[in-house]
């Protein structure tokens, strides 16, 4: 909600992404951010957002409250803190999704190496007079050959990937 408000009163305002950003003293990546709900102003850019808009804080967090300044500031900050609590969920969420394909990914690589280990390169002792034959060897050998000099690679890179992504506490 606080993502499609910003866009939608900055958009009639009339302002860029940029030219909000040059306002507030942010790079227009952090407007982007704001505007795609990846991550969401803290209190005193809240603040700045509403008076470079000229709009509420209420009207920004899509409501309008007719209450003090202390408990508009609570609520705020509540508000906020929902919001910051979904989207470290969110990347919580995903860090464990790429663990377990990392992980998967090394199943694959371990299991397709030891099926190209038990096969033994059947393709060298082919009749290769059969141009056929020879076509189905070659491309054998190839990707045989590709997957010897792309798999340690391959490997390394998930191991550090799954060591990246593990839980962290």
């Amino acid at each position: 909600m606080l993502n499609e408000n910003i866009k939608a009163i900055r958009t009639s305002k009339g302002l860029s992404q940029q030219e909000l950003a040059v306002k507030l003293n942010v790079v227009r990546q952090t407007i982007s951010k704001w505007e795609q709900g990846i991550s969401v102003p803290d209190s005193d850019l809240l603040i700045s957002l509403s008076e470079a808009l000229e709009t509420p804080v209420s009207t920004l967090l899509g409501e309008t409250v007719m209450a003090s300044d202390v408990d508009t500031l609570k609520a705020i900050s509540a508000k906020l803190e929902v919001i910051n609590l979904q989207l470290a969920q969110r990347k919580t969420t995903r860090r464990r999704i790429l663990h377990w394909l990392l992980l998967s990914l090394c199943a694959v690589t371990a299991a397709i190496f030891a099926f190209l280990s038990a096969l033994n390169s059947p393709y060298l002792g082919w009749d290769y007079s059969d141009p056929e034959t020879a076509v189905i060897g070659v491309a054998f050998h190839g990707l045989e050959w590709l997957f010897v000099r792309a798999a340690p690679i391959i490997l390394i890179a998930a191991i550090v990937g799954i060591f990246l992504t593990r839980k962290k506490g």
